[in-house]
């Protein structure tokens, strides 16, 4: 083989190697799509040093491996060839400055399963109107007097004559449709089979496609529906006797829009008409304002909405958020509804949001789901009351804490806390008694978070009361390790006093225990006095081993903490 076509063909198996592990990659984590990028970014690379050296790459599709002058550039089995090729894809010609983006959707193109209801990769390919890809499609044809049998030509000739009189750099579009027949005759000279073939090219230029596609798209969305809805309003300014006619026909063009995912020409008109109503509060206007208002809140519309957000992520989430806000208190209910349904975690919080408005006014209906078995769900309500600043709602929250749910109540105890409020700081010091070790662990670690001074205060009554000895070494190790993040000197010194103890022989397995306990609060302070401390710990060879090897620990460990991985590799 020359050096230089060797030299492309390496260069171009480089970019599929790194095209295949980026799939792997996709496949591991298909939930993470922020991520997709930087998984495609090294075959971005590989295919942008190709095209910038050698110009385009254009591979021959074929059912197991794409190939480039006849060499195989997968190195791996893997079905992505197979996919185009099904479709009668049998070139694919990747130009230079495709983009991160491009190569993104083209990846997840081929990773579709049109067996499992999704579009076929040509239909696919079409809708995605990558600007610097392009591919060679070949379908079947029947020619006049012949049987499908008898028509067998070798396709790769024709392709490779007919896309060379495809290409042009000219701004003559139908070019491609003065392919000769004597021509294409002439090529056919010495081809031995033949079977059903025709070629189809693409005859219309990315640009072209996308340039109508957007024009198609701005005359429905940006056209048409303004100048309706701007005719309606001037025959309702203009007056109606029928109020009934014109309330159906704002309905369905409600509906339509609902239909067209456009929440912003729907608030638009609820602030039309709004305009209208406080000009003549009793009016024919006022009434249409209510009954659209009314029809936006029904179930099947609200959750229409809820499909939208179930899933994808909304290009204009803040007029998905003025569309909700209109609605009326009665539809709380639906709203919650529809809330269950929606699995991306920011379109979650958009509702909630929402809800939290009318959480101020009426909390039963969250208050009510508060007792829910859906971990999710508890989470939503303790998010909304929250966000409400109800002032009851830590009493609500109460509920919470006789959950039978373990991981909910933990969970809802991490959201309580954030809110640093005094009424959630007292839910968390009535945990610290509750009958679950888990809960009590986990009360102690979050009470320093409120208020360290009354925290030291809370967390020393609790180590002073008789029953301490008897709780598990795990919990007394939590609670110790809460009292040192206080970072307080009284915490410190403390401990300092507690290490200085010398065993006797009755007392000696309980002074180990208190020790340990004492390096686990030193630890949990991770500041420079606690380092200070544990350093003098382990140089102070009169300690016990067990200390010893757990103070070197927790001093590595805070050292890293508070001067990162490079101390800990210098030390």
């Amino acid at each position: 083989m020359d050096p230089s076509v060797q030299e492309k063909v390496e260069s171009a198996r480089n970019f599929t190697f790194h095209l295949l592990k980026g799939i792997k990659q996709i496949g591991m984590y298909r939930h993470n799509e922020a991520r997709f990028p930087e998984f495609l970014g090294r075959a971005h690379e590989a295919l942008a040093a190709y095209t910038d050296k050698y110009g385009p790459l254009s591979l021959r599709v074929e059912q197991q491996n794409f190939t480039l002058h006849g060499e195989a550039v997968f190195s791996e089995d893997t079905p992505l060839p197979y996919k185009f090729y099904r479709d009668g894809i049998r070139q694919l010609i990747f130009r230079p400055g495709l983009t991160l983006e491009e190569m993104v959707s083209l990846t997840l193109i081929s990773l579709s399963e049109p067996d499992r209801g999704a579009e076929d990769v040509l239909a696919q390919l079409w809708r995605a109107g990558l600007e610097h890809l392009e591919y060679v499609v070949v379908e079947g044809f029947k020619m006049d007097e012949v049987s499908e049998q008898e028509v067998e030509v070798e396709v790769d000739k024709v392709v490779g004559y007919l896309y060379s009189r495809l290409k042009t750099n000219s701004e003559d579009f139908l070019r491609f449709a003065r392919v000769n027949a004597e021509d294409l005759d002439s090529k056919l000279d010495g081809v031995e089979q033949m079977r059903g073939l025709v070629v189809a090219g693409n005859y219309a230029s990315d640009d072209l496609k996308a340039r109508l596609q957007r024009e198609i798209a701005e005359e429905e969305h940006s056209r048409l529906f303004p100048k309706l809805v701007s005719a309606i309003f001037q025959v309702v300014e203009g007056g109606v006797d029928d109020t009934e006619l014109l309330e159906e026909v704002f309905v369905q063009l409600l509906d339509a829009m609902l239909i067209q995912d456009d929440y912003g020409t729907i608030n638009q008109m609820v602030l039309k008409l709004r305009a209208m109503a406080q000009r003549e509060p009793e009016g024919p206007s006022a009434r249409l304002l209510a009954h659209f208002v009314l029809k936006m809140g029904e179930e099947q519309r609200v959750m229409r909405l809820a499909e939208v957000l179930k899933t994808t992520r909304p290009k204009n989430p803040v007029d998905i958020t003025r569309y909700l806000q209109v609605l009326e208190p009665s539809t709380v209910f639906t709203m919650l509804n529809a809330l269950e349904t929606i699995e991306i975690p920011e379109n979650r919080i958009l509702v909630c949001d929402v809800l939290a408005r009318f959480a101020q006014e009426n909390p039963q209906p969250f208050v009510q789901r508060l007792e829910s078995e859906r971990p999710q769900t508890v989470r939503d309500m303790v998010y909304v009351l929250e966000k409400s600043n109800h002032p009851d709602r830590v009493k609500m929250f109460g509920l919470v804490m006789i959950n039978k749910n373990l991981a909910v109540k933990l969970e809802v105890m991490n959201i309580i806390a954030r809110g640093r409020t005094a009424e959630a700081r007292k839910l968390i010091v009535e945990a610290l008694n509750d009958s679950v070790t888990q809960v009590r662990i986990l009360a102690a670690r979050l009470l320093p978070e409120f208020d360290r001074d009354k925290a030291y205060v809370d967390l020393v009554r609790l180590m002073k009361d008789p029953g301490f000895e008897k709780k598990s070494l795990e919990e007394r190790t939590a609670i110790y390790t809460a009292f040192g993040s206080t970072a307080l000197p009284g915490a410190i010194s403390l401990m300092l006093q507690m290490l200085a103890v010398k065993p006797t022989l009755l007392t000696k397995k309980k002074v180990l225990e208190d020790k340990l306990l004492a390096i686990a609060g030193l630890a949990g302070a991770c500041s420079i006095p606690s380092y200070k401390a544990l350093q003098g710990v382990v140089e102070d060879k009169s300690q016990p081993v067990e200390v010893l090897t757990a103070a070197r620990k927790a001093m590595y460990q805070t050292k890293k903490t508070l001067f990162g991985e490079t101390a800990t590799e210098e030390e």
